[in-house]
């Protein structure tokens, strides 16, 4: 796995202050969208501009009806230093939503067909060589609610032995229990989701081996719009920086729209500011494993040669949705010798950003733990995506010079 590149190897355009930056934020695959998503910005941007003693201010958000991002304002200021930053939130929650109104049985019935599929070919197998942890992860939904059906069953078998201790006909007793299996069934996708999320993981992974298997020109033709405001970006040149951010799911697809950008412009990163992607607890194979994905692999071969955009990919042990450790690149089975330029993997150690009081019960908060890459630090450390988005310093230069990027963090005078 790639290692940090050496500080040789930046060239002077990225050494230099950004004052302005554009960031690009793909989501992953959540119906939450732009209230939620700037809700928590705001309120972690505060905790950031606390943690480092800074000063700032963001604006409302700014929503165009004929565009499907929104974007907010951020000026910040720290000693010696102030950066302006539009953060554009890219919109795709109606597609999502669209997904969760499928029927519970499709969903289930398709998650089965996947799994099974998925085993059958030696995808699932690539998976947990990969990420052992992930791998146990994509089996939890199916495993509660294999559990969920014992449940059920036996609350059948128990209600059909109780009815037939009072009647003689069979038949009504075992009718009787398997209404109540299937009833119980139906009360517990329903009481629990909000604490299993089971039929969400249901739709997520169904719905990325159809994006994987080029069976959603839905997502498609999103995704070729994004590359569509990346490209205009790019060619306004009013900033130093563009950062195009990938979080979770949303890792492949900005991997998507800037490989879209690049056939729309070839020279995207050769005119005005520099172009940056940044993946944050990425599962890049789950659409890379698969067998019918070539066109995503081929994606990946193309920004890992291209010269003109850097690409840095920050994982962590602890993250249990996230490939640890793992080669975006050599890990799909691309071996592109000297012509590799992308991307540069960092590991980030949870422990030295969360207080220590508090680490003990983080740790076990899974969905907390993923989200942590978007959130704000609790103690300042070399990792900080509020500073990524909001410091004085390029990206790459802070994968490069972490030390130098953390010492510029300090209190305004």
């Amino acid at each position: 796995m790639p290692a940090e590149q050496p500080d040789g190897q930046i060239d002077e355009s990225w050494r230099a202050p950004v004052r302005r930056r554009h960031v690009i934020y793909v989501p992953g695959y959540d119906p939450r969208g732009l209230a939620e998503y700037y809700r928590m910005f705001r309120t972690e941007y505060a905790h950031f501009r606390e943690l480092y003693g800074l000063t700032g201010t963001m604006s409302r958000p700014r929503q165009d009806e004929e565009r499907f991002s929104a974007a907010w304002d951020i000026k910040t200021d720290g000693r010696d230093w102030n950066v302006e930053t539009t953060y554009e939130f890219l919109r795709w929650d109606d597609i999502i939503r669209r997904d969760f109104a499928r029927p519970a049985w499709w969903k289930i019935l398709h998650e089965v067909k996947l799994l099974i599929t998925i085993t059958a070919n030696g995808s699932y197998a690539r998976i947990a060589r990969a990420h052992w942890r992930f791998a146990v992860f994509m089996a939890y939904p199916l495993m509660v609610f294999i559990s969920m059906l014992l449940a059920s069953a036996l609350a059948g078998g128990l209600a059909a032995w109780a009815i037939g201790s009072f009647i003689t006909t069979s038949a009504v007793a075992v009718l009787a229990g398997m209404a109540v299996a299937a009833a119980s069934v139906v009360a517990l996708l329903r009481w629990t989701e909000r604490h299993t999320y089971l039929l969400y993981l249901f739709d997520d992974t169904v719905s990325t081996r159809q994006f994987a298997r080029r069976q959603r020109p839905d997502w498609e033709e999103r995704l070729g719009i994004f590359a569509g405001y990346l490209v205009e970006a790019a060619q306004a040149a009013a900033v130093d920086e563009i950062v195009v951010v990938g979080h979770s799911s949303g890792s492949f697809l900005a991997i998507d729209v800037v490989a879209r950008a690049l056939e729309r412009d070839p020279d995207l990163g050769r005119h005005g500011p520099g172009i940056s992607i940044l993946t944050l607890g990425a599962n890049l194979p789950i659409v890379g494993f698969e067998a019918a994905a070539g066109w995503f692999r081929e994606r990946l071969r193309r920004i890992a040669i291209e010269p003109t955009v850097r690409w840095v990919e920050y994982q962590s042990r602890k993250d249990i949705m996230n490939f640890y450790p793992f080669d975006p690149i050599a890990g799909h089975g691309l071996d592109l010798g000297a012509e590799r330029r992308n991307p540069t993997v960092i590991s980030v150690t949870f422990r030295d950003i969360i207080k220590p009081e508090n680490y003990r019960r983080f740790r076990w908060r899974f969905f907390r733990v993923h989200f942590q890459f978007v959130m704000a630090n609790e103690r300042p450390a070399a990792y900080d995506y509020y500073m990524i988005v909001c410091g004085p310093f390029s990206l790459p230069m802070r994968a490069a010079r972490p030390a130098e990027v953390l010492a510029a963090a300090t209190v305004k005078e």
